[in-house]
Parts: C-alpha cells; sequence; structure tokens
C-alpha cells in the first residue's frame, strides 16, 4: 500500500489548527506564537510534510532552491564532494533545497547562468573558480541576482564570496622550503585566467624575492594539466646539481603525479627534492613518502557559502558576506578538528 503525500490539511488535523495557520507557521510568520510554529514545526517533521514548490512558487515566487554550479576539475579530489557536503549542512531546516548544475569543460560558463536566471529555477547562485572579471557575476548583477562566488575578482562593484587565501597558502609554502634548505624554489599554478593564479603567484614572488632564491614556474603545464601530462613534464625535468630544489604543489593531484615522478628516476624525497602540498582531504595524509602540507577546510568553504547566500536572501549586505579564508597549519588544524568533533 503506497502511503499518501502528507499535506497542509494533514498537519492542520494533527495539530487541531487552521490550514491557514499551518502554513503561516511553517513560513515562519512572526504574527504565528513561537510556541504555535515550533508545534507546527515538529508535527509537519513527524509526519514527513514537505511543501510542495510549485504551489510554494506560485504564492511567494520563490523556488526555495539554491543552485550550485560546479566545474569538474582535477585539481581537488573530493571537491565537489566536501563542498556539497558543507552546502547541505548549512541548508538544512532552511526550507531551501540544493541542485547541482554541472559546468562542463569546452562549454561557454556563462550558459548555465543564463539557464537558471531566464527560467527561474533558483532563488540564489553559488559558483566556483571565478575568473578575473567573470562575466557570470557581471550579468548576474545586471539581473539582480543573489549569488556568492567560490573565489574573488577584479570587478570594482563589490560582490559576496567565500575565498580561500591562496597568497598567504603560497608564501608560507615557499617560505618552508626556504627555510628547508632549497636554493631553488617552483610552483605549479592554474591557468591564468582565474583570479587565484595571481594570489598565488603573488605569495610565490614575494618569498623569493624576500630570500633571493633561484625560482622556476614550468611552462606548458598547470594545475588542469592532466596527472600523465604532469608526470611526463618532470620525468624530463633536469634539476641542478648540488642544489636543493622544493615544489609548491596547490593540488594533491598533481603532488601525487610529481612526486612519483621524480621519485621513480630515484631522486630522493627530502634530500633531492622538496614538495609542500596544500592538502584538502585525508588522502595524502595515506602517502608515502610523507610531505609538508598546508590545509584549505572545503567543507567550511561550502558551509560559509551556504550561509551567506542564505544571509543575502534574507536581506544581508553583500559587505558582510565577503570572507577569506585563511590556511591551516599545525595546531591550527588540530584545534580546528577538535572543536568539529564537539
Amino acid at each position: 500500500m503506497v502511503r499518501k503525500k502528507p499535506t497542509l490539511k494533514t498537519v492542520a488535523e494533527k495539530t487541531g489548527l487552521a490550514v491557514t495557520t499551518v502554513s503561516r507557521a511553517l513560513l515562519d510568520s512572526p504574527q504565528i506564537a513561537l510556541e504555535t510554529r515550533k508545534r507546527v514545526a515538529a508535527a509537519a517533521k513527524e509526519l514527513g510534510y514537505v511543501p510542495d514548490r510549485a504551489a510554494q512558487r506560485l504564492r511567494t515566487g520563490r523556488t526555495k532552491v539554491i543552485s550550485l554550479i560546479l566545474d569538474p576539475h582535477n585539481e581537488i579530489p573530493d571537491f565537489g564532494r566536501s563542498m556539497v557536503a558543507g552546502l547541505s549542512y548549512a541548508l538544512k531546516g532552511t526550507g531551501y533545497h540544493l541542485t547541482i548544475t554541472p559546468d562542463f569543460q569546452g562549454e561557454p560558463t556563462i550558459d548555465p547562468v543564463n539557464y537558471i536566471i531566464r527560467n527561474h529555477l533558483a532563488d540564489g547562485l553559488i559558483f566556483t573558480r571565478t575568473e578575473h572579471f567573470d562575466e557570470r557575476v557581471k550579468i548576474l548583477q545586471e539581473a539582480n541576482f543573489p549569488f556568492v562566488t567560490h573565489g574573488r575578482t577584479e570587478f570594482a562593484a563589490q560582490h559576496a564570496y567565500w575565498d580561500y587565501d591562496n597568497e598567504a597558502f603560497s608564501y608560507q609554502a615557499t617560505r618552508y622550503l626556504i627555510d628547508q634548505g632549497c636554493q631553488e624554489v617552483g610552483i605549479i599554478l592554474p591557468p591564468d585566467r582565474f583570479t587565484f593564479y595571481q594570489h598565488l603567484r603573488y605569495g610565490f614572488m614575494r618569498a623569493v624575492r624576500e630570500s633571493g632564491v633561484a625560482s622556476v614556474i614550468p611552462v606548458g603545464i598547470d594545475l588542469d594539466s592532466s596527472p600523465e601530462a604532469l608526470r611526463d613534464h618532470f620525468g624530463k625535468w633536469q634539476l641542478k646539481a648540488g642544489t636543493q630544489t622544493g615544489i609548491v604543489c596547490p593540488g594533491e593531484t598533481s603532488a601525487l603525479a610529481i612526486s612519483s615522478s621524480l621519485t621513480d628516476r630515484g631522486l630522493r624525497p627530502g634530500e633531492d627534492f622538496h614538495l609542500v602540498v596544500k592538502r584538502t582531504s585525508g588522502l595524502f595524509e595515506l602517502y608515502r613518502p610523507s610531505y609538508f602540507s598546508i590545509y584549505e577546510d572545503i567543507f567550511q568553504s561550502g558551509e560559509g557559502l551556504g550561509r551567506s547566500i542564505l544571509n543575502l536572501l534574507d536581506g544581508g549586505k553583500i559587505a558582510q558576506n565577503q570572507t577569506v579564508q585563511p590556511p591551516l597549519m599545525g595546531s591550527e588544524l588540530v584545534q580546528q578538528a577538535e572543536v568539529k568533533a564537539i
């Protein structure tokens, strides 16, 4: 026997309230007493009541949907799952649903944005991997459509964002390599159309200028290169005799490819070369030999993006929703883990 879907009338019968009262209570109307709202919410949860989104849209003009446009890149393993988990945590209990819209490589990045705006498929948008003058930001601002970006841009007009401090990461990573005695340091950068290309490069070059060590930025490969291309490049890379070389890897995939390529040549980690890795998952903790890592919490990014879009939809100011997430190292990482456990 198929159980009928609970309706507003079902909740009203259980609580002994009028259907209109139940409807307003579920919309969290301040005109309904707080205790009544709590009683209705508890009954709705017990019955498994879910609002009819189509009817809700007709009545309020809102879809109660947040859409994440996700770039399926290989730079960060488990990026999508961690991002979605953080967003889902932020939206839990708010009545908003999360949808995922893929941003396929080789297709215009503006297409999914236009599609969502044109068909009003969401109340708010979140997207990743921002460019310096990202056309998605421009069109969303012109449409007055609420959005938050994972990454910054260089537009004069302000917009909401949650970003990782890639400049601080690359500076700290490069300084670590220099402190280990590396006389030459390098970094794998993303394609230069992305804003975080500049952030990573600024931090790297600042550390290089302070110390005076030799530097190299590989040409012909980047963070979006395949693992095979990275392995091939570093399989031919000539290290200077008698010079310790250090490489900053802002992604775990690049670090795995480079490490396997160099060690396959008989080069010794910690002696012939050093790596610093931006770690975003537990994957690299299992890799041997181990390398020094600096952590980016993608779950926290997702949660922060979710809370920001909710705040904007509730009338919050853009300036209150601009966050740069600091890198986590050593004791900071342990403290964060303890807080999450609590």
